[in-house]
């Protein structure tokens, strides 16, 4: 297969723990080829297909070399046998057209994995609430009266942004209170932008899991990131440890339950966020953690993830 990785630059990579890597090494091992592009680098024009700038590469095996480039052509997205976004977060007005212009390389043929239109449909944040036995009490808004009162309700709780990523903008209040007018003006914007606010899962010190569903199948370890120090947050963009663990039975009943309901949206890949027996976000845009797992406890996630890609596309 010609498999095109729509993501963030390739210099950028951090390829000892990147998992888009990690999909071209497995790809590559298999014999696919394999290409690379922005996002900046789509186009359409009226009376053509949707096009971009791609580079074909080859990884080499070095860390900081990590791969050569055979060349750079204009070609039509529709023309690769899958396409990959995998561009991360923030899901930003750039991103959302990005969505778009892949939605149209699905009209006019293309394969796109995950599904433009359920990238959009599905925010990470947001999500949670189709599957809300699962989810700890949570309440959204964008007003402060019914944040206080559901800390009053509930004594500790999380503030977090709808837009946020690798624990950027979360706050914890606890029973005294401190603060929570200040942060939930931050947040909200004096009334201007929504907020999450969740009742505390105290469960975190245990880790942050972030349990993978591939093609609607969970991966049986999930990554469970650990907040160090003083931290609330388990991310670990925010400094959390990872350690790789067995699904627990409450783990594997959330996973088993999202699965079927997610795969046939056309979302082959997904990241849930569990602490504690808790289901705390729906991560689809470009979930993590394959190296973390497969490094710690020998089961191949890459090898599991491009299964379910060449299953997907019918090779």
């Amino acid at each position: 297969m010609d498999i095109l990785f729509v993501a963030d630059p390739l210099e950028s990579f951090k390829v000892y723990k990147d998992t888009t890597f990690s999909m071209m090494r497995e790809a590559q091992r298999r014999g696919h080829r394999v290409f690379a592009c922005e996002p900046a680098h789509l186009a359409w024009r009226s009376g053509d297909l949707v096009r971009a700038l791609v580079r074909e590469i080859v990884l080499t095996g070095e860390d900081e070399e990590w791969f050569q480039e055979r060349g750079n052509a204009v070609r039509a997205l529709r023309d690769f046998d899958a396409v990959l976004m995998r561009k991360d977060p923030p899901f930003d007005s750039e991103y959302f057209y990005a969505t778009h212009l892949l939605e149209h390389v699905e009209r006019e043929g293309g394969r796109v994995f995950n599904k433009p239109a359920a990238l959009r449909d599905h925010p990470e944040k947001l999500a949670i609430m189709e599957f809300a036995r699962f989810v700890s009490p949570t309440l959204v808004t964008r007003d402060a009266d019914a944040i206080r009162e559901f800390h009053a309700e509930h004594r500790d709780i999380i503030l977090k942004p709808l837009d946020g990523m690798g624990g950027m903008g979360i706050f914890r209040v606890r029973e005294d209170g401190l603060n929570l007018g200040a942060i939930t003006e931050t947040l909200n914007l004096d009334g201007a932008q929504t907020v999450m606010v969740q009742r505390f899962v105290p469960q975190i010190s245990e880790g942050d899991k972030r349990v993978l569903v591939i093609g609607g199948k969970p991966v049986p370890y999930c990554l469970a990131r650990i907040p160090q120090g003083t931290e609330v947050r388990g991310n670990l963009a925010a400094g959390g440890k990872g350690v790789a663990r067995e699904l627990s039975a409450r783990d594997r009943e959330i996973a088993e339950a999202l699965g079927p309901v997610l795969a046939p949206r056309g979302l082959l890949l997904v990241g849930l966020d569990v602490i504690g027996d808790c289901l705390t976000e729906v991560n689809v845009t470009s979930p993590t953690c394959f190296q973390e797992i497969t490094q710690q406890t020998g089961f191949d996630v890459p090898a599991m993830f491009v299964d379910a890609l060449e299953a997907a596309v019918g090779r």
